[in-house]
């Protein structure tokens, strides 16, 4: 990066050598060079409605000048205006200027060049043909230099004008006057000394020193030389004088102490005066003000510094290590990170996350807002106090001295919600402020990031047992209270209800105005609910509109009571924005011992006997329902339905179905998923959704399971002999039930011993991972170890514990099709997307789509980074005979 005083001594020595003819070539040239642009074009007006070009770089060197029209081009916003920057699209944005599209441009920078008297002269401008950044250094190199092209330009004019009359050489004469007093820096004459007795001083010279140009006027009352930092003033003199030894001119930085009692970083540019006998007459130069880039050059080393040091680190010892090394850069007494308690609303107190006070780490405390200097922070973002202050440095011992001055810099979310505060304290008043403000103002951002990652963890840990949208605990929340609810009410015999609730218009509602209302709408039903809960109830939402109630100690009464409540917690409108929405709730209950003895049993009961309130809603307006004998009848139809899934599975009823998987980056073929379907001769095709949870319900599972295998195994092997191979793998389900046998892998090996095991990956819900954590390890391990590969099924929808799922043995999650399906209109769904695939990616493992039906998904989905997907825009289930034919060319052949 060019450093300011490389940027300014490059400029000064193109201006330095040039002629008064070459001035505006050469320094074309030069800021085409130190600023990396394809263009620099120097232009004085004409004729009020023109430009004349003085001078042309383009194409790494001079071009001819020419004449060109202001009307419709940037430059007629830039003359007798301000500086205008185009960082891109140019062309776009000035359709009609010929000059762009002839030199093909993509961004503009112009500065417009003014007379002292403020008339407008003409312009400079830098384009380039890719989009343009400049920092500060680059505008101020643009703006120095638009200060002496205007100059040369007036002293040009002021030249043309003195040939007309004596009149006009006076008005140039004091034209040119105030140009050099307008001129930002210091103009200057003094005498070879080391006091640097000034002769001529201009302006400039008070902004610069904090001195009127008269008192430095021959050392009265103060001398330049006395002025320059003692640390400096010998090394100062030797680089000059070195310099009038070789009749060359002299470039120096150094410290200069100013009359408001700040030091400032100077950068000066001179040279020598010889008289006819070689004897030097006087010194002459150009001194400006650099504090500002030497300050950032020195910020950024201390912020560099402090990132290298704590780039590694995660949670408290990123904190101790960045407070540390803050400490100690700021040369502190005390300083700490401390984060809101955001449970409490609003927040009353903060509890630091480092502490250091005299080099020492001090345990973390917490102590209240008010009264305390972050209150300050908190509501000013921030806030400096340089002196004057009697401030207890937290956690010192009583009597101590106290801080003197301190300084505070709220810690905000990505919302621009506080969350934290970054102090320093000193026992000294705090002589220069912008250091430190600037390097804490800096090194806040990464703090402020690192508490968002941590939330975000514990938040991902949170997932596991809330759901999302209302706030309340989900399915598998809800399941394992029922498990301890039941067993409880065994021990005690004592009744116990489970109430099902369905929102009845909440899915046309959704479909009529979007998910985002939808979701507004959940929260508010599930405030209503949690409002009419009673003494001993538990709430869980477990999908879509579905609710659920337990009901401890529950008799007769208190079930209709409840039954009674819900539904009324919904009888006014719910209203949102402009929008009213009326609401009615369905309610199946189940009682426990009398409807059901298990917890699975009781959630069945409760299940049918909402399924028949909502049937019963549809027709009468009733909607409760009581599990009862009538819903018994229903278990007929089931137990029916089993029979003939049985004879299917023993005769030919049943077939299975492949569904592509691609690759999102290449777009090729990977593999396949093996989909059970059956047709009944009587009913038709009948739904997975149904036969497969009555199989597991009925104990098929497994034999269907092991035909699935089989049936599996063979359409590879027939593929084979027709002398294809499916790329990767055939995915195979494997239900819950399978997976409880801990000598699954052994099982699964001689199912399928004419069939390669490289051939086959098997995927379990994530759910039934959970069921039994540690024999899910064992069995998972043992599938790797006999060549299968392993993918955990539907994602996100059973919350995993993340202790385990580092532990499993798996190579894949394949991300449910519930949230695939919404992810483009609910920032939830995509939020929960993008956290499964760096959950994926951080433990080693590939994401696999489901349910991926547009373009758009497959886009937004290969955009996030995971790496496969099926679904309907890929392709649908077919028969393996079809997926030869459809998919055929994409095989590789044996």
């Amino acid at each position: 990066m060019v450093t300011a005083e490389e940027a300014f001594r490059q400029l000064a020595d193109g201006l330095g050598r040039s002629g008064a003819d070459d001035f505006f070539k050469t320094l074309v040239q030069r800021l085409a060079t130190l600023l990396r642009v394809d263009h620099v074009i120097i232009a004085e007006v004409v004729e009020s409605d023109h430009a004349q070009t003085l001078a042309v770089w383009s194409g790494d060197k001079l071009r001819a000048n020419f004449r060109y029209q202001l009307a419709g081009s940037p430059c007629e916003r830039v003359v007798g205006h301000e500086a205008c920057f185009f960082p891109g699209n140019v062309c776009g944005l000035f359709p009609d200027d010929t000059l762009l599209r002839a030199l093909a441009v993509e961004s503009y920078l112009g500065m417009p060049l003014y007379a002292v008297d403020g008339s407008p002269l003409g312009l400079l401008a830098v384009l380039h043909d890719q989009p343009m950044q400049f920092d500060r250094l680059a505008h101020e190199v643009l703006r120095i230099a638009a200060t002496q092209a205007g100059a040369e330009l007036g002293r040009r004019h002021a030249e043309q004008a003195l040939t007309h009359s004596e009149a006009a050489a006076r008005e140039s004469e004091r034209w040119l006057d105030a140009l050099m007093h307008q001129l930002p820096g210091m103009v200057y004459r003094c005498h070879n000394d080391r006091e640097w007795t000034m002769q001529f001083v201009s302006h400039g010279a008070l902004v610069l020193t904090g001195y009127r140009p008269e008192a430095l006027l021959g050392n009265q009352p103060t001398s330049y030389g006395r002025l320059i930092h003692p640390g400096d003033r010998d090394r100062v003199f030797d680089v000059v004088q070195d310099a009038v030894a070789r009749h060359s001119p002299f470039r120096v930085i150094y410290r200069l102490a100013s009359g408001d009692g700040t030091t400032r970083w100077v950068w000066e540019q001179g040279q020598a005066v010889y008289a006819a006998t070689g004897e030097v007459e006087w010194l002459e130069g150009f001194i400006i003000d650099i504090t500002e880039q030497h300050e950032s050059q020195r910020i950024q080393q201390a912020v560099v510094q402090v990132a290298t040091t704590v780039s590694t680190r995660l949670g408290d010892d990123y904190f101790h290590q960045l407070v540390r090394n803050l400490v100690e850069i700021l040369e502190a007494d005390a300083g700490f990170v401390a984060t809101l308690d955001t449970t409490q609303e609003p927040a009353t107190t903060l509890t630091t996350q480092s502490l250091m006070v005299d080099g020492q780490r001090l345990d973390n405390i917490t102590y209240p807002i008010e009264g305390s200097k972050c209150a300050q922070v908190l509501a000013g973002q921030e806030c400096m106090k340089a002196a004057g202050e009697a401030v207890s440095l937290p956690g010192d011992a009583p009597g101590r001295q106290p801080a003197q001055a301190w300084l505070g810099r709220r810690l905000d979310n990505v919302e621009g919600q506080p969350i934290g505060v970054m102090m320093v304290l000193y026992r000294r008043p705090l002589e220069d402020n912008n250091f430190p403000t600037s390097v804490l103002r800096i090194l806040a951002t990464g703090a402020a990031a690192e508490l968002e990652r941590r939330r975000d963890h514990q938040r991902m840990q949170q997932l596991a047992y809330r759901d999302m949208t209302t706030g309340l605990p989900n399915r598998i929340s809800f399941v394992e209270v029922l498990a301890e609810w039941r067993a409880r009410a065994e021990r005690r015999q004592r009744p116990l209800a489970m109430l099902c609730l369905d929102v009845r218009r909440f899915k046309e509602i959704n479909d009529t105005h979007g998910h985002q209302v939808g979701d507004q709408l959940l929260a508010m039903v599930a405030r209503r609910f949690q409002g009419a809960l009673g003494t001993g109830e538990f709430l869980a939402r477990l999908a879509g509109d579905e609710f659920a109630l337990l009901l401890a100690d529950a008799d007769e009464a208190a079930i209709a009571d409840a039954m009674r409540r819900m539904p009324e917690a919904l009888s006014s409108p719910i209203v949102l924005g402009h929008r009213s929405f009326t609401l009615e709730v369905s309610v199946g209950v189940a009682e426990y011992p009398r409807d059901a003895l298990t917890p699975d049993d009781l959630f069945t009961a409760a299940s049918i006997a909402l399924f028949h309130a909502k049937q019963h809603a549809k027709q009468s307006g009733n909607g409760s329902s009581h599990f009862n004998d009538a819903m018994a009848r229903d278990l007929h139809h089931r137990q029916r339905m089993t029979e003939r899934l049985l004879a299917a599975l023993k005769g030919d009823g049943l077939q299975l179905c492949y569904q592509p998987q691609f690759d999102l980056t290449t777009g090729e073929l990977v593999g396949a998923e093996a989909l059970c379907r059956w047709h009944d001769a009587e009913w038709g095709w009948v739904s997975p959704g149904e036969f497969i949870p009555l199989a597991e319900e009925r104990g098929l599972i497994r034999p269907l399971g092991d035909w699935v295998l089989q049936e599996a195994c063979r359409q590879l092997v027939a593929w084979r002999h027709s002398g294809l191979r499916l790329p990767g793998r055939l995915s195979i389900n494997i239900s819950a039930q399978q997976f409880d046998d801990p000598q699954l892998a052994g099982h699964i090996a001689g199912l399928i011993e004419d069939t390669e095991i490289s051939s086959i990956a098997l995927e379990i819900t994530e759910s039934d991972f959970m069921r039994d954590p540690e024999q899910a390890v064992d069995i998972t391990r043992a599938l790797r170890q006999a060549g299968f590969a392993l993918s955990i099924d539907d994602f996100g929808t059973g919350y995993s514990s993340l202790a385990y799922l580092r532990r499993f043995a798996a190579d894949a999650l394949k991300i449910d099709i519930s949230f695939v399906r919404d992810m483009l209109t609910s920032h939830h769904d995509r939020a929960i997307v993008d956290t499964i695939i760096a959950m994926a990616r951080a433990l080693g493992l590939r994401t696999v789509a489901e349910g991926v039906e547009t373009r758009e998904q497959a886009a937004a989905l290969a955009e996030l980074g995971c790496d496969q997907a099926q679904g309907y825009y890929f392709g649908r289930p077919v028969s393996g005979v079809a997926f030869f034919e459809q998919w055929g060319a994409t095989v590789g052949r044996d």
